[in-house]
């Protein structure tokens, strides 16, 4: 229950973070959206010297931002050094750099720890730069900004990697400053992403789990629909939080509002955009899949196999798992090639283990499907042992586990 929290924390409360259902919706409806229909606060104040609302320096770096998403670090780094030798007191570059660490972490599951000291470092000279800035200025609405934001990705990692005592501390100051940055909702849409996250996940969570309620009785109310509106918003309008309210989106389109069909949309775009970015595509070649486009999932996931064979950044064991196992799977039932099929299911197994995730789906079913398999090729002792780690790796109430028992029933002798 404790992690639950403090992921919720971290997870809602950071402003640049990483089914099937109704009609999705369009980039055209996306568009439709207005600031004034996701209720902002007016303008506060101007925005001279507000660095996240210099154009000139958006100008600059939109291709660095693009390379981060493109899993081009080098790149896009080398930029935002340039802009921190410029703005060595301002907290803008030190975040990027943070962000740029958090990119090279979100691949793989947030299960690497190379990245983990640089990113905490940068987050923390975030918030020493953001509080110099807020505390000569209280109403200085970017220091606020970033002092949540540099928080609660901290929060997020601290979490993570169970630091409770440092996941509570930060998440509880990224709420507060989240607060305090709400009055600068109407300058930008950047401000407006935090709360739109915690509009989202406050209630989700009510919603979702019962033993939380209590605890979120003492949070400022939700609201979820209005949420997902100004998330879109951001979607289209933020230089610095557009591509983030798009993974977010798309992930809650996917996982928890049950339409692959909108979180297909966006995250197709999201893949012509950023073309190597591992996380991106691997989400692609799973909504493909699920909603039924395998000639194009089996594209994206050869692409994908092809990429980790090369070495590039970001393509890793997980995304591996994830294409082997799709290739796999359309292997045997689209094309009924069991060879290929095999050794696809193999890989997925191999990239599952060394990803240290035994525990997915994706390396349960592998061997459900060769069990399938040998017991059709009538090879009714490797069914049997494919069977015998299904029963291992599963609990008694999963369907596989019922499928290998009664297999293991009807053929004692073997």
């Amino acid at each position: 229950m404790k992690k639950i929290v403090l992921a919720f924390l971290g997870i809602t409360l950071s402003h640049f973070a990483l089914g099937q259902g109704s009609k999705a919706q369009s980039d055209t409806a996306i568009r439709e959206v207005t600031i004034q229909s996701v209720e902002v606060i007016p303008a506060a104040g101007n925005i001279k010297g507000m660095l996240l609302m210099d154009k000139d320096i958006q100008y600059e770096l939109e291709g660095a931002v693009d390379n981060m998403y493109n899993f081009k670090y080098e790149l896009a780094e080398k930029q935002f050094k340039s802009l921190r030798r410029r703005y060595p007191n301002h907290p803008l570059p030190y975040f990027l750099m943070g962000l740029s660490q958090w990119w090279k972490i979100v691949p793989t599951n947030i299960q690497t720890t190379q990245y983990d000291d640089l990113f905490f470092a940068y987050m923390d000279s975030t918030i020493q730069k953001a509080e110099t800035l807020y505390d000569q200025n209280n109403k200085d609405y970017e220091a606020a900004f970033f002092l949540s934001a540099a928080n609660g990705f901290a929060g997020r990692l601290h979490s993570e990697r169970s630091n409770w005592r440092k996941a509570t501390i930060a998440s509880k100051r990224s709420l507060e400053y989240l607060e305090k940055a709400k009055a600068g909702n109407g300058l930008s849409p950047e401000f407006l992403f935090g709360e739109a996250l915690f509009n989202y996940y406050s209630i989700w969570i009510h919603e979702n789990y019962k033993m939380l309620r209590p605890v979120l009785a003492f949070f400022p109310s939700g609201d979820k629909r209005l949420g997902i509106k100004q998330l879109r918003y951001v979607a289209n309008n933020g230089f610095y939080t557009g591509t983030e309210a798009k993974f977010f989106l798309m992930k809650i389109y996917a996982n928890e509002e049950g339409n692959m069909e909108a979180a297909l949309d966006l995250v197709k775009g999201l893949v012509e955009k950023y073309p190597n970015n591992a996380y991106f595509q691997r989400f692609y070649a799973r909504a493909l899949f699920v909603q039924g486009h395998f000639t194009m999932a089996e594209r994206v996931c050869l692409d994908i196999l092809s990429k980790l064979d090369r070495r590039m950044p970001g393509y890793e064991a997980v995304s591996g798992r994830y294409a082997s196992y799709i290739l796999a799977y359309i292997n045997q039932n689209k094309y009924r090639d069991f060879q290929k099929a095999k050794a696809y299911y193999q890989n997925s197994i191999t990239y599952a283990e060394m990803s240290n995730e035994r525990d997915s789906g994706y390396f349960v079913n592998s061997y459900l499907n060769l069990a399938r398999i040998a017991k059709q090729e009538r090879e009714l002792k490797t069914a049997k042992h494919y069977y015998g780690i299904v029963l291992e790796t599963t609990d008694k109430k999963h369907a596989a586990n019922k499928e290998a028992k009664d297999f293991m029933k009807a053929h004692k002798k073997i």
